[in-house]
């Protein structure tokens, strides 16, 4: 029991200071934990491979709302540029 506390605490720790506890890491690693744990006593393997995945959706998400957000601008200043009236 105290080496799981051990290797959960070293775990957290590289992972905080690493800069991983970021962008859906902690969300997945819980996750990922809890499946590796009830798959067979791979908390670790389970938690670590959520950590990278749920990093990865994150940054593949906030991508997504960028191009939402860079299209929706562009439609704006097209109706906009429509809207103003024309100088002669």
């Amino acid at each position: 029991m105290h080496i799981k506390f051990a290797r959960i605490t070293l775990a957290l720790t590289l992972a905080a200071s690493a800069g991983f506890a970021s962008a859906g890491c902690l969300k997945g690693a819980v996750v990922g934990g809890v499946a590796g744990h009830v798959a067979g006593s791979h908390g670790v393997v389970g938690a670590a491979a959520g950590c990278a995945i749920g990093h990865h959706m994150s940054k593949k998400k906030e991508k997504e709302q960028a191009a939402q957000q860079q299209a929706a601008a562009q439609a704006q200043a097209n109706a906009q540029a429509q809207a103003a009236p024309k100088k002669k």
